[in-house]
């Protein structure tokens, strides 16, 4: 343990640990928060929360989870293969595979267990069955900007989780330059064997440039490759992308049955912290098969199912953008117009998401800037300063006023201009 004290250390006298702030109540996007370390309390405007939709408070949302819990408690106390799956676990799959227009939907505890079972599932199946051998190798090909979920299940697909050795055949990762369909397209050249099983996995808005992974173009990469799979992580793009928020097929105008039309497999992974208000993930495919196992992988029959109020909040909430897709164009003509108010004062703001990261020069510490944000201002963004382009990384919701985003900009420029003081010449 020596070395993690002495690591630790040296890590807070650099400056890289965060600030932290605890949450005491919270009314649309204004939030009582105090300081972890000297207990100072304050009121502040926040524009780092990823409830897009405004739902985690929508009274319908919480009034299904309570009754949740009133009719089977606060926890299913068991795995969903034994004895932990509930009415609502079903419900919530149903309305997922419609909402995605994929029809057989797995419910995970969250993104993470889904991804690493999804890579067990696909790569090295469950357990061996008499008369059956898989002799063929997986090659996966992954954005090299995908979020820390995927990255953690491909660099470990090569072994099952749960088994020290694997004794299926090899898995290949290699991955391709950002959102660049031509490398993508270069490296399924190179490393592509006669036989392969090949699955390529990209998040569809990217959580820290607020991009959109270029899907018609890779479904027309992997035309050429029967049979091979498209893996998309949906976490920021539910509720914000297309005009109902089903996500990136909507808002390119396409359906993934279209994908299935030229050879394509897609699968799709929903997340419910974003826009669902609650926690969990789930996988949808056509493929009727990949369903039973993935309900046995070792993430999933290992681990406790979706709790009550989670599954009930989720459910509610899913139900709720699809009687109400006002809420998704707020969310959407929201991001429009920050995104324009930003730009008119010449803030670097990349992407064109929601998720809204704005580039600042090097010698500005995104903490510090961050710290003065709130502390003469009441505003509350989240600093990313331990990467290689230092920024803000904003999110605005359906929830936010012009009013309020106006104040936010304002806020933003007094900030800079802070920084950028003139001195007076003697």
């Amino acid at each position: 343990m020596q070395v993690i004290k002495e690591y630790v250390q040296r890590w807070y006298e650099s400056g890289l640990d965060p600030d932290e702030y605890v949450c005491h109540r919270k009314q649309g996007n204004l939030v009582e928060i105090s300081d972890a370390d000297t207990g100072e309390k304050r009121t502040v405007l926040t524009f780092c929360t990823n409830d897009v939709l405004g739902l985690v408070q929508c009274e319908a949302v919480k009034q299904a989870a309570i009754d949740a819990i009133l009719q089977y408690g606060t926890s299913n106390s068991s795995t969903s293969v034994l004895s932990g799956r509930i009415t609502l676990h079903q419900q919530l799959e149903d309305e997922i595979s419609a909402f995605k227009h994929l029809p057989h939907t797995q419910l995970f505890l969250n993104a993470w267990m889904a991804m690493q079972a999804m890579m067990d599932a696909f790569c090295h199946l469950a357990i061996p069955v008499p008369g059956f051998q898989n002799t063929r190798e997986t090659l996966i090909l992954t954005d090299v900007l995908n979020h820390g979920c995927i990255v953690s299940a491909v660099v470990n697909a090569g072994t099952r989780s749960g088994k020290v050795f694997s004794h299926s055949p090899q898995v290949r990762v290699k991955a391709y330059r950002h959102c660049d369909v031509e490398d993508l397209r270069r490296k399924l050249q190179r490393y592509a064997r006669p036989g392969d099983r090949i699955l390529v996995v990209s998040d569809a808005v990217f959580s820290m440039d607020g991009d959109i992974a270029p899907l018609p173009d890779m479904l027309n990469v992997l035309h050429h490759y029967e049979g091979s799979v498209l893996l998309m992580d949906e976490a920021h793009a539910s509720g914000a992308l297309g005009a109902t928020g089903r996500g990136i097929y909507e808002h390119f105008g396409i359906l993934p049955t279209q994908a299935i039309e030229r050879g394509v497999v897609p699968l799709i992974m929903t997340t419910f912290s974003k826009f669902a208000a609650s926690a969990g993930a789930a996988i949808s495919t056509h493929v009727a098969e990949l369903k039973p196992l993935l309900n046995v992988s070792p993430t999933s029959i290992g681990t406790i199912s979706l709790s009550p109020p989670l599954a009930a909040a989720a459910l509610e909430s899913i139900r709720q953008v699809r009687q109400r897709p006002e809420l998704v164009q707020n969310l959407q003509a929201n991001t429009r117009y920050l995104r324009s108010r930003l730009a008119e004062h010449d803030f670097v703001a990349i992407g064109e998401t929601n998720v809204i990261p704005v580039i600042l020069t090097s010698e500005i510490n995104p903490k510090i800037f961050a710290r003065q944000l709130m502390h003469n201002y009441g505003l509350w963004v989240s600093p990313i300063w331990f990467i290689a382009k230092p920024r803000l990384r904003i999110t605005v919701n359906a929830l936010h006023s012009r009013e309020e985003m106006d104040r936010l900009v304002a806020g933003m420029v007094a900030t800079r201009d802070l920084f950028y003081k003139p001195t007076l010449s003697a």
